[in-house]
C-alpha cells in the first residue's frame, strides 16, 4: 500500500470491507441501512439479561436451588414430633427462598404440610395432657393421699 505523496494521490484501493489507512473497519451494509440499531430518544435502555439461561430470576441448570437445603432440613424436623414447629418454620423459610429464585422446592412444601399437621396435633396433645393433669390434681385434692378406686378407675395420689 502506498501513501499519498502530494495533492491528488491516494492509496491503492483495498478489497471491500477492509480498512484503509488507520480507520476502523465497519460492517458491510446496504444503502440506507444503518450499521447498528439506533434507540429512539427518550426510550428506555435495552433490557439486560442477568441469567445465562431464560429470564432473570430463573434457576440455572446445574446450580443449587436456593432454599433446597432449608427445605430438606425443615422436612426432616417436621417428622420429629416435638420439633415439628421448628420444621414448619424452617420449611417456610426454605420455600420463600426458593420462590424468590422462581424454583420449585418439593421438600419445603412437604415440610410445610407435615409441619402444619404436626403442629396442630402437637397443640391438641398439649391441651389434652394439660387438661388430664388438671383433672388428676383436682381429684387428688378431693380424695387425699393414697390409692383410691372410684368408678373402676384407680387413682394414686401422693
Amino acid at each position: 500500500m502506498s501513501t499519498p505523496n502530494g495533492p491528488g494521490e491516494y492509496p491503492e484501493p483495498t478489497t471491500p470491507g477492509q480498512p484503509q489507512g488507520n480507520y476502523p473497519a465497519y460492517p458491510q451494509q446496504n444503502p440506507g441501512q444503518q450499521a447498528y440499531p439506533q434507540q429512539a430518544p427518550g426510550q428506555p435502555a435495552y433490557p439486560q439479561q442477568n441469567a445465562p439461561y431464560g429470564y432473570p430470576g430463573q434457576p440455572v441448570p446445574g446450580q443449587p436451588v436456593p432454599g433446597k437445603t432449608m427445605g430438606i432440613v425443615g422436612f426432616v424436623l417436621s417428622l420429629l414430633g416435638p420439633l415439628t414447629v421448628a420444621g414448619l418454620i424452617v420449611s417456610i423459610i426454605g420455600m420463600v427462598q426458593s420462590k424468590r429464585a422462581n424454583a420449585k422446592n418439593g421438600f419445603a412444601l412437604a415440610g410445610i404440610i407435615i409441619g402444619a399437621v404436626g403442629t396442630v396435633l402437637l397443640i391438641l396433645f398439649t391441651i389434652i395432657t394439660i387438661a388430664g393433669i388438671a383433672y388428676m390434681v383436682e381429684v387428688c385434692s378431693e380424695l387425699g393421699p393414697g390409692t383410691h378406686f372410684e368408678d373402676g378407675v384407680t387413682y394414686t395420689c401422693s
